[in-house]
């Protein structure tokens, strides 16, 4: 049986794995489920259609799966689902999601949500992302793998943040940011790639050298996008297997239209 504090107000309804632990002040509503071995240590309160993975930390005062902050949200019911292995720290809030969109919002594994951080309705947030302190993602945002977001800093509803991106603290996030690049600024601009990011997750020399020319292709050369995504695939096709796995991501992301790219 889960351990519950005496101070805590959990629903019978609430489903929770045997080794939960709920501190004292935590609320968890009816439809909550709670895998194995997560701890909410104070203060916590999960609401809402929400189902969270195995080993999640959740530090006091994190508000989640709560009601969107979306006018035009009417009580639909709408849902939150969380990976395994994550911590959520002090004062954090992530939102479900909206009818009006995929009436899901969804984080993967390995994320570290610093303190005040929010991820709003409808957003996908992949495995192993940060989130520093008092970053905020608005409505409808897609962050993949190993992305970081520095504190402060701000993502515009519908933008993308790709693969392994940086975005500076303060930052103003207006358009889309692409898979390895690194940037700041308001509005938000490209200085480079994320070259620490690379050494880190193990990218061999020749991928850091495919991803510094791709950076020099799209933000430096003067080219129009439509040109220098021609010429990245030509980089793919000639490269080796490690430079076309590492080539494709940003291939992929480049084909989707969102809100423009962030140069």
């Amino acid at each position: 049986m889960a351990k519950i504090h005496a101070l805590a107000i959990v629903d019978p309804h609430a489903e929770l794995a045997d080794d939960v632990e709920v501190g004292p002040f935590c609320t968890i509503g009816a439809k909550v489920t709670i895998g194995s071995g997560s701890k909410l240590i104070s203060h916590v309160a999960i609401e809402g259609d929400t189902t969270i993975g195995a080993r999640n930390t959740f530090y006091p005062f994190a508000s989640i799966g709560l009601a969107p902050q979306d006018k035009k949200y009417a009580g639909e019911p709408t849902r939150l689902v969380i990976g395994d292995d994550n911590v959520f720290r002090e004062s954090c809030t992530i939102h479900r999601g909206t009818a009006q969109d995929r009436g899901l919002t969804k984080l993967g594994s390995r994320i570290l949500v610093m303190a005040y951080a929010h991820v709003a309705h409808d957003c996908r947030v992949g495995n192993d992302v940060i989130l520093a302190n008092a970053a905020t993602l608005a409505g409808h945002v897609d962050v993949d793998e190993f992305a970081i977001v520095g504190g402060l800093a701000a993502v515009h509803q519908f933008s993308r943040v790709g693969a392994h991106a940086m975005i500076g603290g303060c930052a103003c996030v207006l358009q889309d940011v692409a898979p390895y690049a690194l940037g700041n600024g308001n509005p938000f601009t490209v200085s480079g790639v994320n070259l620490e990011g690379l050494k880190r997750r193990g990218f061999d020399a020749d991928s850091v050298a495919a991803v510094r020319a791709v950076h020099k292709l799209i933000w430096r050369s003067g080219k129009v996008l439509a040109e220098a995504k021609i010429d990245l695939q030509t980089m793919h096709d000639v490269g080796n297997d490690a430079v076309k796995r590492t080539l494709s991501p940003l291939i992929a992301f480049l084909s989707v239209t969102g809100r423009g790219l962030a140069r």
